[in-house]
């Protein structure tokens, strides 16, 4: 997270040519999802920011997915169903059904 503020931070100093205070708050606005601050003047500024916008939004769900997985994972083992169940119960619904047609 630190790495993409500070790409974001450089890039808008650099790029944009803004002070380096609302190079860090456009690039903090961006990354947390807020929005851009500053008005960009230079198609180049522009272009940079719809990039960062973009990479910014990658790492965001990249890391929600590396934070949450441990939880989803920990979920799904609790409705976890072996194979051996699953295939007693798919002969036990052929059972029934074979039954219910003799009737």
């Amino acid at each position: 997270m630190t790495v993409a503020l500070g790409i974001g931070v450089a890039g808008y100093h650099f790029i944009a040519g803004l002070p380096w205070i609302d190079a860090l708050m456009n690039a903090s606005m961006i990354l947390t999802g807020m929005g851009p601050v500053d008005v960009l003047r230079s198609n180049t500024a522009k272009v940079f920011a719809s990039c960062y916008a973009l990479f910014s939004g990658v790492v965001f769900i990249s890391l929600m997915g590396l934070l949450l997985s441990p939880i989803a994972h920990r979920v799904l083992h609790k409705f976890h169903l072996s194979d051996e169940d699953m295939n007693d119960k798919k002969s036990r619904k052929s059972a029934d059904s074979r039954n219910q047609s003799t009737y």
